[in-house]
């Protein structure tokens, strides 16, 4: 188990942030989405908790087989894909991913929002206080981002909002920017497998950092774009683009088959609706095996995994639902 905390501060209020992060979600789920691969929206609508009162549950699939890493292409179906389940009581969220095919891997988050830049120490006390963690600032403008995601309409050290004024972010500007809001992330990966624990927890870590950034980016980047929004209108700006992206994404399968057993799928055995982190595609080009350079001879072709019929004769075996994103945990 891996858990780092990150702080991404964005120069908006924790109530802006409200209309921007459902507005951010959607049309970067939809751009991220193209055919049989992508974001597919399986079910999004209010959810009432006796703890933490009235909010949002979204149900996701996230499709991203051919983004994988080589090594991990070896081990998963060809059909493959994540679930993100996600409880929003803004401005306290929790989001959880899981994949049936992967039964000790998870990705646990939960998030606060304060209107601060980062200073709050001690947010996490009564969930994580004895918890081990590194904690992660993100700056939205200056930490480097992967080439192929730069954009620049989305240069935040050049981008100025006409509707808002602010912009133009300067270095050292979270000690200095008026508003600001910083949103923190408490992220847990587990991935029970010896021999490959520590390289996937760290690779699933790295990937998380990048699509945090990319997505706090946009949110602002896109201020103009939402900031007049009322909530019923990005609600209904959400079903519309959520109904578009399943149309682009196309039909996929019901089920999955490995070693000829299929799968069927398992319905919804918990609450349901709310916006997340989006979980982008692409995996970290530091783990990508480049297309020219050819394999080792000495590297096996192939990974031979045991046969899931001898341990599991008598069961059927589950399916599977990081662009934001586990069993459905019990809000007492």
């Amino acid at each position: 188990m891996l858990v780092k905390e990150f702080r991404i501060c964005m120069p908006l209020t924790v109530e802006e942030y409200r209309i921007g992060q459902l507005y951010m979600i959607s049309k970067h789920s939809h751009e991220q989405s193209d055919r049989g691969e992508g974001v597919e929206v399986v079910q999004n609508e209010p959810y009432d908790d006796p703890i933490h009162g009235k909010g949002q549950y979204t149900e996701k699939r996230v499709y991203l087989n051919s983004k994988l890493p080589s090594w991990a292409r070896a081990v998963v179906p060809r059909i493959f894909y994540v679930t993100e389940k996600a409880w929003n009581y803004y401005p306290y969220t929790i989001t959880e991913y899981t994949c049936s095919f992967l039964p000790k891997f998870s990705i646990h988050i939960e998030t606060k929002y304060e209107d601060n830049n980062g200073s709050n120490d001690n947010i996490f006390d009564s969930e994580a206080k004895d918890v081990e963690r590194d904690v992660c600032f993100i700056d939205i403008a200056y930490d480097e981002i992967p080439e192929r995601y730069y954009k620049d309409s989305e240069d935040l050290r050049y981008f100025k909002s006409e509707k808002t004024q602010r912009g133009m972010l300067k270095e050292g500007w979270r000690e200095a920017q008026k508003p600001i809001m910083c949103s923190y992330k408490l992220v847990t990966v587990k991935f029970e497998v010896w021999g490959l624990q520590t390289r996937v927890e760290q690779f699933v870590h790295k990937v998380i950092r990048d699509i945090l950034m990319i997505g706090h980016r946009q949110a602002f980047a896109w201020v103009d774009e939402w900031y007049d929004m009322t909530m019923d209108e990005v609600r209904e700006f959400e079903r519309a683009t959520q109904e578009a992206t399943n149309k682009k994404i196309g039909v996929i399968p019901p089920a999955i088959t490995i070693s000829n057993i299929v799968m069927p799928l398992l319905g919804r055995s918990g609450p349901s609706s709310a916006p997340t982190t989006p979980l982008a595609s692409e995996a970290p080009e530091f783990l990508a095996i480049p297309k020219d350079r050819p394999r080792k001879k000495s590297a096996p072709e192939t990974l031979t995994l045991p046969d899931p019929r001898e341990k599991y004769s008598t069961s059927t075996i589950s399916n599977i639902d990081a662009s934001g994103e586990p069993s459905v945990p019990k809000h007492n």
